[in-house]
């Protein structure tokens, strides 16, 4: 008996020195992606007109950089926290742990140099070498013009300089173990000519993430590829009710396959029409997380390259259920 309990004993402390190995090995190895390039931006004006445009209407940054008010349809920017941060995002929205959008004022990006700036947007690598939880969508924004992510960060230098504190981001056992192998070394392509619609659309879908929104996710988290922009992922509110994604596939039944350009368009543009008053939501009434109002503001060059792109996307059936009110959720 006492040597089968020293044999287990053994056995337990090979497994426990192999795992610390392996943790010692994620850890020292990982993440994996090359220093940050020595690199000086110029801040022109130009540079940060385009960066606010990207910013607030394509990459919409400004949608988790900024206290969005849901007391409002789409929950628009609160004004005076532009880039402040604080945005929660935990296990009632079905993220493996407590993660906080951090401050991208002057403020908070003070200790950046521009090419630390640039890694952590395009590999989610800061500059002490961490790796972030993929919720900021680094994984596209690796995939754009390095010049876009530039003018981005022009942009968000001229912020003004807004202080606040913001708790570190905490990510549950396992993910906190294999979050360091996440990150990957940056893809940039060169920006399609616009004249391209298609290529530019795709471009543009890719800036903004949209895949992730606008499709369905496993048990881990992970959208699920072969149902690629066909909707249905859910988003919970605060008080229980329950918005779900659409379907944005070329499926003329559930999806904008009967849609035309200038509806596609429209959808957007009534938000920024001088005529549209912002609309005050009572707490169960139907909201969105769609930033409707940041998206608006796109340029309809842009939402009609967007369209162009989506309608090449095969059709998939997936009726969709936008919104269950509190009352109504399982």
């Amino acid at each position: 008996m006492k040597k089968l309990l020293k044999i287990f004993s053994m056995i337990i402390g090979a497994i426990i020195i192999l795992l610390l190995i392996a943790f010692s090995y994620l850890q020292m190895s990982y993440p994996s992606v090359p220093p940050a390039e020595e690199l000086t931006i110029d801040y022109s004006q130009e540079r940060i007109e385009r960066g606010a445009y990207l910013a607030n209407h394509v990459t919409v940054c400004m949608d988790c950089h900024s206290a969005r008010d849901f007391s409002y349809f789409s929950g628009p920017p609160t004004p005076g926290t532009l880039g402040r941060g604080g945005d929660r995002f935990d296990h009632s929205m079905g993220f493996p742990g407590v993660f906080y959008a951090k401050n991208i004022t002057p403020t908070g990006i003070s200790q950046y140099s521009d090419g630390e700036l640039y890694r952590v947007i395009t590999t989610g690598v800061t500059h002490d070498d961490r790796a972030m939880f993929p919720l900021m969508p680094y994984m596209y924004y690796g995939k754009m013009d390095p010049e876009d992510i530039y003018d981005i960060i022009a942009y968000i230098r001229s912020l003004d300089p807004l202080p606040s504190q913001i708790p570190d981001s905490e990510a549950d056992f396992p993910v906190n173990l294999i979050l360091n192998t996440i990150p990957q070394e940056a893809q940039p392509q060169k920006k399609p000519n616009s004249s391209d619609q298609v290529a530019y659309g795709a471009y543009l879908v890719n800036a903004g993430g949209c895949i992730e929104c606008h499709t369905q996710v496993n048990e881990q988290g992970m959208i699920i590829p072969e149902k690629a922009f066909a909707g249905g992922r859910d988003f919970l509110f605060p008080d229980g009710s329950k918005v779900t994604s659409s379907n944005i596939t070329s499926d003329p039944e559930t999806g904008i396959g009967n849609w035309t350009s200038e509806q596609f368009i429209d959808r957007f543009k009534q938000y920024s029409d001088s005529t549209y008053l912002r609309e005050k939501v009572k707490p169960g009434d139907f909201n969105t997380i769609m930033p409707w109002i940041m998206y608006s503001g796109m340029k309809e060059e842009d939402l009609r390259a967007i369209f162009s792109y989506l309608k090449t996307l095969p059709p998939q059936k997936n009726q969709i259920i936008r919104f269950t009110a509190a009352s109504q959720t399982p």
